[in-house]
């Protein structure tokens, strides 16, 4: 095990119990980057409580059977959507960070589509999406989806009430298609209130490294709430089909809707443990002429921390 290191072995496992740290630190940096500052943009000091060691414990479990559920999608070659959609700062993108910070990103990966550009708004409404469907032994995950044209294009009137009638029409079948083609579809809608969301889009406005999250289309969610909750319960109740079924996540409290939806996601799919050969670390290849070339000092990155 310490073959070709020059440390002995309880430095070597220290090293080893740093770089698990690194990775737990990892996690704390999003959970500080999630939490609300007040209203002189100062962020609350992060609590080591019960609650906290609790939700870190249980993540890191979930986060662990997600693992092993990318090595059963690459062994059994299975393809996988994932659809997030909810209100604005309602924790999808909390949630899938979560799912995917310790997945292989060629497995699993985030579609994240912005607006459609003059072209694709000529395409057929679903054409755009189809080309992020995953191949075999893949996971997608859709931060937002075809599902836009139910929310906010119905509501900010983007699109024609044809338009929206077709897409009605179209979109069970369309994902009946992608189930018989062997794609499993899970849907997520996360659910809060409007008061949650108003506090939410406050800590954005007031912290600096968050506005970039606020948008006029966020801005007008506040102002059209109402239009956007009876575009929601028509969209749930015209696209809940027994192949593609939506599941509502309750998402006022955010930890406990990121291990609820992970959690439930794991429920969805038979998942088992894929063996794996041990893995053995070959010797390094050592060869007396080789030298190692000085990189030159012009092109260091300064080292000021």
């Amino acid at each position: 095990m310490f073959q070709n290191t020059s440390l002995d072995p309880q430095d070597f496992m220290q090293r080893m119990a740093d770089d698990l740290m690194d990775s737990y630190d990892e996690e704390l940096e999003l959970e500080i980057d999630d939490r609300h500052v007040d209203a002189n943009g100062q962020r609350p000091s992060v609590v080591d409580s019960e609650s906290r060691r609790s939700y870190f414990k249980n993540l890191f479990h979930l986060q662990g059977e997600l693992v092993k559920l990318q090595d059963w999608v690459q062994q059994s070659r299975e393809k996988v959507v994932i659809i997030f959609e909810g209100r604005d700062a309602a924790g999808k993108g909390g949630v899938i960070k979560r799912i995917t910070q310790r997945l292989n990103p060629r497995v699993a990966r985030v579609a994240a589509l912005p607006a459609p550009n003059d072209r694709e708004r000529t395409q057929w409404y679903f054409q755009r999406y189809v080309a992020h469907l995953p191949a075999a032994g893949e996971m997608v995950l859709f931060d937002r989806s075809w599902y836009n044209r139910a929310g906010v294009e119905r509501v900010m009137g983007f699109c024609t009430e044809d338009e929206y009638e077709e897409f009605f029409r179209s979109v069970p079948e369309f994902e009946k298609m992608l189930v018989r083609s062997g794609i499993r579809v899970i849907k997520y809608w996360f659910s809060i209130t409007d008061e949650e969301q108003h506090l939410r889009f406050l800590g954005r406005i007031h912290d600096p490294l968050k506005q970039w999250k606020l948008s006029p289309m966020d801005l007008q969610s506040r102002v059209r709430w109402e239009e956007y909750t009876k575009a929601k319960e028509t969209m749930l109740e015209r696209t809940h089909i027994a192949e593609a079924p939506w599941w509502v996540v309750q998402a006022v409290d955010k930890k406990k809707a990121r291990l609820n939806c992970i959690a439930h996601l794991l429920s969805q799919i038979p998942y088992q443990d894929v063996p794996h050969a041990s893995v053995v670390l070959p010797d390094r290849v050592r060869h007396a002429d080789y030298f190692r070339q000085p990189v030159p000092e012009t092109m260091i990155v300064p080292e000021i921390f």
